[in-house]
C-alpha cells in the first residue's frame, strides 16, 4: 500500500469516496520523522487502514491551519470519507495497532 498525496484541492473529494479507514499523514519534505515514517507505515497500518494519504503542509498550508498541526508528522484517521479523530502512537507496530483500535472503538471526534 502506498501513500497517495492530497492536496487542498482533492482532500475532501478523494476522502469522500474512500471506503473504510484512512489514515493521513501531514508532512513536509524537509522532514525526517516523516520520510521514515512514510516507510513503515505500510507495515504499520496492515490489516487495519484501508487507504494511507499524505498532505505536503508546504503546499496545503490551509489544511495544516484547518487540522492545526504543528508538528510533523501529524496522523489523523477518517472512517468512510469522515473525520474520526488524531492519532498519537510510537511507530512500533503492537503500539500502533492498539492506538488505532483504541481510536476506532471511541466516538468519532469533532473535526478541527
Amino acid at each position: 500500500m502506498n501513500l497517495l498525496e492530497l492536496t487542498e484541492f482533492d482532500f475532501y473529494p478523494r476522502l469522500a469516496r474512500s471506503n473504510g479507514v484512512s489514515l493521513v499523514m501531514f508532512s513536509g519534505p524537509d522532514c525526517g520523522s516523516c520520510r521514515r515514517l512514510e516507510k513503515l507505515l505500510p507495515q504499520l497500518v496492515a490489516g487495519q487502514v484501508a487507504h494511507l494519504y499524505k498532505v505536503d503542509v508546504q503546499t496545503s498550508t490551509a489544511l495544516a491551519r484547518e487540522y492545526e498541526v504543528f508538528h510533523l508528522p501529524s496522523l489523523f484517521l477518517f472512517v468512510d470519507g469522515r473525520f474520526h479523530a488524531p492519532l498519537h502512537a510510537e511507530p512500533v507496530a503492537e503500539k500502533f495497532g492498539i492506538a488505532i483500535d483504541l481510536a476506532l472503538d471511541q466516538s468519532a471526534h469533532e473535526e478541527p
